[in-house]
């Protein structure tokens, strides 16, 4: 953001200069509070000005009472496996109030590669919905996949200089990176301290030490309250599956 347009944006909120948008009469739901508060909220070039009453704009936008709250944003998913293109995909979760996805497409890449990979993002900078990329760490999955890529450290290095990339996908093949194979520490390493999605269903005691010793920092594989307390005591950050497939939150 410019000079002039830090100045502008604190003249907004400050009530002395109109927003570009205000949104009155809403219940604003503080997700760091646990409160609902009633208000109007000021828009400024694409960001929050201001929350209260008082503020003026260019365009008013009654809500009616009707709830406002930040977007959703997916940590970790695979959008091709909701078999639906990256517009149609955007078009099914932004109705639904999830503004941002983290994405892991690992099963992309095991068809066509990093190529396959750069379409998806390029067509997804053209939409509404925020995607971020986690660079495939298993391509293939396994050695015995026989798949129509292979990503390799060099090649993962590579997509996480990407602008969109955040990281390294969820490292699948535990049982390597327990045991030191190299070639998945490699790939680790290729991260360069930017964060690792972790997969380690049933991992326990030393061997989820190792793991964690390694890099990962979050898991989604936990289907008891007695495993995901176990991976929380070390320090891992839990996601919680619950969809059409996986109920894990039972």
């Amino acid at each position: 953001m410019s000079n002039a347009s830090l100045e502008q944006l604190i003249a907004v909120a400050r009530g002395d200069a109109p927003g570009d948008t205000l949104l009155t009469n809403a219940r604003i739901v503080n997700v760091f509070t646990s409160e609902v508060e009633e208000g109007d909220v000021v828009l400024y070039d694409g960001r929050i000005a201001g929350i209260g009453r008082g503020y003026e704009a260019r365009e008013t936008v009654d809500l009616g009472g009707a709830y406002l709250l930040p977007g959703f944003i997916n940590g970790h998913t695979h959008i091709e496996s909701s078999m639906l293109s990256i517009g149609q995909y955007a078009r099914a979760v932004l109705a639904r109030g999830t503004t941002t996805v983290v994405t892991d497409l690992h099963e992309l890449a095991n068809v066509a590669g990093l190529w396959a990979l750069r379409r998806l993002l390029r067509d997804a900078a053209r939409l509404p919905l925020d995607v971020f990329l986690m660079a495939p760490s298993c391509v293939p999955a396994t050695d015995l996949e026989t798949a129509g890529a292979s990503l390799d450290a060099k090649a993962i290095a590579s997509a996480l200089r990407w602008q969109n990339t955040l990281g390294l996908g969820e490292v699948m093949n535990f049982p390597g990176v327990v045991s030191g194979d190299p070639h998945c520490l490699d790939k680790v390493r290729a991260a360069g301290g930017r964060p690792i999605d972790g997969h380690a269903p049933g991992l326990s005691g030393k061997g989820l030490n190792a793991y964690l010793a390694a890099g990962p920092r979050s898991d989604h594989e936990s289907t008891s309250l007695e495993e995901g307390r176990d991976k929380l005591r070390r320090g891992m950050h839990l996601m919680i599956r619950e969809g059409t497939s996986e109920k894990n939150l039972e």
